[in-house]
């Protein structure tokens, strides 16, 4: 008679694998074939999550009388990175210390000597590559914070190239500076055009849908699949040349590398403590109704992994929205919006009460502008929201206090 040929599929989120099964039975195996019933084979388990490729950092001990340097992790996309003018006509920085009428941010600027100022305790660094654990690093800061263009000392195997232009850590340098005389790193890892819910993605983040405004549903990635969206029904693909979380692990491995040599970095010391994180981005994730409405998922995901990731439960979050965003309004720049005030409201989550806050920049815009055109390279924006971003950390570290 027939032998009927019953197929079991499943699809392993990490290695997107269809695994089949094909079981054969004959007419006696089953019976009475037009009253028989096969029972349904259990649901296979869910595989296990793919596990990190950086794994936690852990911070040597401080031996006895050691202060160990304050560690403050910066990570986002390209005004992260820093595209505010440093010279030149216009809304640049050195125009903004020297201005002789109305000079801003004068702590970078010594009168005397006609000269830019250098931090006596707050460290600037600044690493960056595109992609990967295994991508090339290039080193564009390396020095007690200052807001000269020199080019940096840089460990073999890196490339040394000063950095023209700034993103906030000037101002939340100053902040950081005015808090603590004890030891202070800004360590920046980071690179342009990176969405959280995509080359940012941190380990743990599960697959989602999401069905857009025609009512077309889709699959969105999960930590280490191989594209960002599927449609339903399909399966993804199982390799690739790019990965979610490709530039989080990327940045996370070049930000331990640094850490792994502390004093190559910070001269003279040998120990430290995360003590908190700044993280700027969104506008990558904005272009994509879909990312934009997992972002305060990913969001809070995000928090919870980088304290993982070095090792510090305690370590505080300070997030800055897009400068274009205005409270009140709707679309995928709001969705974002929302997302990063939702994490700083103690009545939502909880957990977050006192470490974690958000800092509004639309009003710190000092010439109309946009994430996308970084907001037209006017320093003054950049200052603005590194001193804010600095004032809201401050803020939380003085609480615990």
């Amino acid at each position: 008679g027939l032998v009927p040929e019953i197929h079991i599929h499943w699809v392993t989120p990490h290695s997107c694998t269809m695994v089949s099964f094909s079981l054969l039975a004959s007419a006696g195996m089953l019976g009475v074939a037009a009253a028989a019933s096969v029972a349904k084979p259990p649901a296979p388990p869910a595989p296990p999550s793919p596990q990190p490729i950086v794994p936690p950092i852990t911070p040597p001990a401080c031996g006895a009388g050691e202060t160990p340097v304050k560690v403050f992790v910066m990570m986002g996309q390209s005004n992260m990175l820093g595209e505010g003018k440093k010279t030149g006509p216009g809304n640049s920085l050195q125009n903004a210390v020297t201005n002789a009428t109305d000079p801003m941010y004068t702590y970078l600027w010594d009168k005397a000597t006609n000269n830019w100022t250098t931090s006596k305790n707050v460290r600037n660094v600044f690493v960056m590559g595109s992609g990967g654990v295994d991508s090339a690093i290039t080193v564009f800061n390396n020095e007690f914070m200052t807001g000269a263009s020199d080019t940096p000392m840089a460990p073999p195997g890196m490339t040394a190239k000063a950095k023209t232009s700034i993103g906030p850590e000037l101002g939340i340098g100053y902040e950081l500076g005015q808090y603590t005389t004890d030891p202070v790193m800004m360590l920046k890892s980071c690179i342009g055009n990176r969405a959280l819910g995509w080359d940012l993605m941190p380990p743990g983040t599960p697959r989602s849908t999401f069905t857009n405004s025609k009512g077309v549903t889709s699959n969105y990635c999960g930590y280490h699949d191989y594209t960002q969206e599927w449609p339903t029904g399909s399966s993804p693909p199982t390799s690739g040349g790019w990965y979610a979380g490709l530039q989080y692990d990327g940045d996370t491995q070049r930000a331990a590398y640094v850490l792994g040599n502390l004093s190559t970095f910070y001269p003279t010391a040998k120990c430290y403590e995360v003590a908190g994180f700044f993280w700027w981005q969104g506008d990558r994730d904005s272009y994509d109704a879909g990312l934009s409405t997992h972002y305060e998922a990913n969001l809070v995901q995000l928090i919870k992994q980088l304290r993982i990731q070095y090792s510090s439960p305690k370590a505080k979050f300070v997030t800055a929205s897009l400068g274009q965003t205005v409270q009140g309004g709707t679309g995928n720049g709001n969705l974002i919006l929302d997302a990063m005030e939702n994490v700083a409201n103690a009545t939502k989550y909880p957990d977050f009460a006192g470490n974690v806050a958000a800092v509004y920049t639309h009003p710190l815009l000092h010439t109309p502008g946009a994430s996308n055109a970084h907001y037209g390279g006017d320093a003054y924006t950049y200052m603005n929201v590194g001193q804010a971003m600095g004032a809201a950390m401050v803020k939380l570290l003085q609480a615990d206090e």
